[in-house]
């Protein structure tokens, strides 16, 4: 590190590069914070978190109780041991308030005046974050299990949505009504990303074992669906012909540069596709445990050479290097399976849980 700093002070080595490698040597040495605790406000399971990256100050939770919850992780007090306070709550006292398990929370990518939630009473509110109340309702016939909005979308403000149903929709915030339906998948949709490179592409999960890739401006159907054996059908039996996995496909995520996307399934499996074309670009991550029967949420890291991915394992978070596949560390603190992570580029990875006989909570790994 030191002859990044001498480099850097020589003018001699561009400063993306010093904090690249502050980046990863931080992720390299995550460990439990002991000093750092959140709120405790959930009483059941803790299904989805997400930091929004404005200031990166902020995160909701959503939970099995159908609250939503709005914390604030920065220590104005300056003590050295601290807790996140929820700054406030969608609670059961509310009459907005989910009536089932709440699966999806995101904030609006570009304004922390908007978030949207998504749930299994069938519906996806798009709330007002001063109010907190919802200023726009969607109804869907089937249960809600996950949505997502682009990071990068100038040109277009759409939500893909999945749900119980096999259709994939599209929600448009500017028109508040449901615009267009993508059909091919024969099963649930249990995850739905859309690309942080090219705003139109959209990648979607389902029970049928597939991930199909969509470029939204065309009606003719999905761009490629992305096949575990790379067309080779000598190696695939009849029912694994162009899949993605040998089992239900619950997990989807991107790379920060949009190059790459991840997979995760059922079959204990995790996969890295090229997203230009739908290779399988054979990383071997070893077993995945998956046990989720719902969406596997998991992230990657922003800003490190190389790339990590951190997933829901168990009671830990494993963390993976992306283009190796070598398993780099196992993070450990939670006392029941672990629902999901996410990672906050300045300070730590943060993710939600389900403890045995406690209250739900969020632990923080930080170095």
């Amino acid at each position: 590190m030191l002859g990044f700093l001498t480099a850097r002070q020589a003018g001699l080595d561009d400063p993306l590069r010093l904090k690249r490698a502050e980046t990863t040597r931080r992720v390299l040495s995550l460990e439990l914070n002991h000093d750092r605790d959140v709120d405790r406000i959930h009483s059941n399971g803790i299904n989805t978190i997400d930091i929004e990256v404005i200031e990166g100050r902020y995160m909701l939770s959503g939970g099995s109780d159908g609250v939503i919850v709005l914390y604030d992780l920065e220590n104005n007090s300056r003590n050295a041991h601290y807790a996140c306070k929820a700054v406030c709550t969608v609670g059961r006292s509310s009459r907005y308030v989910h009536r089932f398990s709440v699966e999806t929370v995101q904030w609006y990518p570009h304004d922390t005046g908007m978030f949207v939630s998504s749930s299994f009473d069938k519906t996806m509110k798009v709330w007002d974050t001063e109010t907190l109340k919802p200023a726009e309702v969607f109804q869907f016939e089937g249960n809600v299990y996950c949505h997502h909005m682009s990071p990068i979308a100038r040109k277009h403000s759409l939500i893909a949505v999945g749900t119980k149903d096999q259709k994939v929709q599209l929600c448009d915030l500017k028109s508040g009504s449901r615009i267009h339906i993508l059909q091919g998948h024969r099963g649930e949709v249990l995850s739905v990303r859309w690309s942080p490179r090219h705003e139109h592409i959209l990648a979607t999960a389902s029970t049928d074992s597939r991930v199909l890739v969509w470029d939204v401006r065309r009606a003719s159907g999905s761009l490629f669906s992305l096949d575990q054996h790379n067309g080779d059908k000598s190696k695939a039996s009849s029912q694994a012909v162009n899949t993605a996995h040998n089992g239900r496909v619950n997990g989807l995520c991107f790379t920060a540069d949009g190059l790459y996307l991840l997979s995760t399934g059922t079959d204990d499996r995790m996969r890295l596709w090229n997203s230009a074309n739908g290779e399988n670009t054979l990383v071997n991550y070893g077993k995945v445990c998956n046990e989720s029967r719902k969406g596997l949420k998991f992230t990657v890291s922003r800003g490190c050479s190389p790339e990590f991915v951190f997933v829901p394992c168990g009671s830990s978070v494993a963390v993976y290097a992306v283009h190796t596949g070598e398993l780099v560390s196992m993070l450990r603190g939670h006392y029941d399976n672990v629902d999901c992570c996410d990672f906050h580029p300045d300070y730590q990875v943060i993710r939600g849980t389900r403890p045995q006989g406690r209250p739900a909570s969020v632990a923080i790994q930080c170095f």
